[in-house]
């Protein structure tokens, strides 16, 4: 029985970490690293255009 109790504590840790990474995967990113990508195309495109003019 004693040999069992020690295989909850892996358990146990394990769930932890899991319940950890769960709870700060689901946290929103700021507002300026929402998508890097789209606000440099954003950028070029609005260079594009006014470098037209």
């Amino acid at each position: 029985m004693g040999a069992l109790l020690w295989l909850l504590i892996p358990l146990f840790a394990g769930l932890a970490a899991s319940v950890w990474a769960w709870g700060t995967a689901r946290r929103n990113p700021s507002p300026p690293d929402h998508d890097t990508w789209e606000d440099l195309d954003r950028h070029q495109r609005l260079r594009t255009v006014l470098s037209n003019q």
